[in-house]
């Protein structure tokens, strides 16, 4: 049984329905707080087109970025899986163009990786392997391991991360750290490398030595493989299209207290 929180809960925010994590602390590292709005009186224009607010143009906050926007300039009902809302919600222009890309992102990626994939896994240098399951945690914080045993790696807490790939192996061109992934090319569905294996150095918690925990693809190596590319892609590419790690490089905006619009 896993010691890590991943439930989830709904709860009513100002400007809709969110599914949030249980535990505010195991919040998902791709997620982003709800923009604090801009007050009223300091928006008499649309902050896009600069119409002019009246009795007819009521001004609208977006969900998103919180600026203030006439009904043309913020007329789009996207999802935004980044904040958890349970619906499509408000957003202008610019906004909802980023958070479509992220939900392609969400929809590929990371379904792929909650869905899990069997893999033989070795720890440290032991001789006995065991065949698990691995998915990453519905907060996207953890692995969860499950086969006769049970455990857990904490994303943040792993220091590098090697790709093998057919006729590689520990030593070869194709072992990536995480800076070193910042400047390597995603494998594609369909492209001459087929990953099929990982390997990760991490630290457990509560200590400072690292250990090794290897994993090669078992009987079901087309969902392995997969698994493995949406890993590499996850660990390197930013949900909005940038290059950097989201497991550390996550950005966050100040809450608001407004009445949806």
């Amino acid at each position: 049984m896993s010691a890590v929180p991943d439930g989830k809960k709904l709860v009513r925010s100002p400007s809709g329905l969110r599914m949030v994590p249980e535990n505010g602390a195991f919040n998902s590292p791709f997620s982003l707080d709800e923009p604090q709005w801009v007050p009223d009186k300091e928006c008499p224009r649309c902050q896009q087109c600069d119409t002019k607010f009246d009795f007819i143009r009521r001004k609208h906050h977006c969900r998103r970025c919180g600026r203030c926007f006439c009904d043309k300039c913020c007329s789009k009902k996207v999802a935004l899986p980044r904040m958890c809302f349970v619906d499509p919600v408000r957003q202008c222009a610019e906004c909802s163009l980023n958070s479509q890309k992220e939900a392609e992102f969400y929809d590929k990626q990371i379904k792929v990786l909650l869905g899990g994939g069997t893999f033989v896994v070795t720890l440290g240098t032991s001789e006995k392997s065991e065949t698990m399951t691995c998915r990453l945690s519905n907060n996207h914080r953890y692995l969860f391991l499950d086969g006769e045993s049970h455990f857990e790696v904490e994303l943040s807490r792993i220091s590098s991360m090697q790709i093998l790939t057919d006729g590689s192996s520990p030593g070869e061109n194709d072992i990536h750290t995480y800076t070193s992934l910042l400047d390597s090319q995603c494998f594609s569905e369909g492209g001459t490398s087929c990953p099929t294996g990982m390997l990760l150095h991490y630290k457990p918690m509560g200590s400072q030595d690292a250990q090794q925990l290897r994993m090669e693809a078992a009987d079901d190596k087309k969902v392995a493989s997969s698994w493995l590319t949406a890993m590499h892609k996850v660990t390197h590419t930013h949900t909005c299209g940038k290059v950097c790690n989201v497991f550390f490089n996550h950005r966050h905006f100040s809450s608001g207290s407004q009445t949806a619009v």
